[in-house]
């Protein structure tokens, strides 16, 4: 499944393929733009997994008192699952700086904190260099399932998940996850 925010730019660069018959090597170029955009905002299917489930796919570079982060390369999905299920209790948005993902520190990020029965856990959605745009699809006051789809932000970026006292990280620094499929923490 390819989602819909995809289809005005597939749209567009189909539109510009004709151009091909006088530039040559625009056909190449707008298949293979084509083709990615299709990749990147893929949307598959998942086994929602037990327990608290990872957020984003990636792979994790940061876990310390009770924060976990997750690194999103070019090539991972980019949908966003909520961890558990409970209450959307706040939305808030904080300005910042637009650095490469890959590098921590004060960058533009949509937190999203929701209130379960275990608890209040919070998914950071973190722009980068390139991520210029966070799409939040749930909204405060809202009930989320476990595994369900709560954001997706634009190309490389950066995702964090805060968890309450008592639980447990059981995925480590290097390994990869997959949004609402790898368990990242248990009570």
């Amino acid at each position: 499944m390819v989602r819909k925010e995809a289809l005005k730019v597939i749209l567009i660069l189909i539109l510009l393929l004709p151009l091909g018959i006088f530039v040559k090597f625009l056909i190449p170029l707008l298949s293979a733009l084509i083709a990615f955009t299709i990749f990147f905002f893929r949307d598959p299917e998942r086994e929602i997994g037990n327990w608290v489930v990872s957020p984003a796919d990636g792979r994790i570079d940061f876990v310390k008192d009770g924060r976990l982060e997750i690194f999103m390369g070019l090539f991972d999905c980019h949908i966003q699952r909520s961890p558990v299920s409970g209450i959307v209790k706040k939305i808030t948005f904080v300005p910042g700086k637009k650095r490469p993902a890959f590098i921590r520190g004060e960058n533009e990020k949509k937190v999203i904190e929701i209130e379960s029965e275990e608890g209040t856990f919070v998914v950071e959605l973190i722009a980068g260099i390139f991520a210029r745009r966070i799409i939040c699809w749930v909204k405060e006051g809202e009930k989320v399932e476990k595994g369900q789809r709560i954001s997706m932000i634009i190309f490389g970026s950066r995702v964090a998940l805060e968890v309450p006292e008592n639980y447990v990280f059981v995925k480590k620094v290097g390994e990869k996850v997959k949004a609402g499929e790898t368990v990242a923490v248990r009570r």
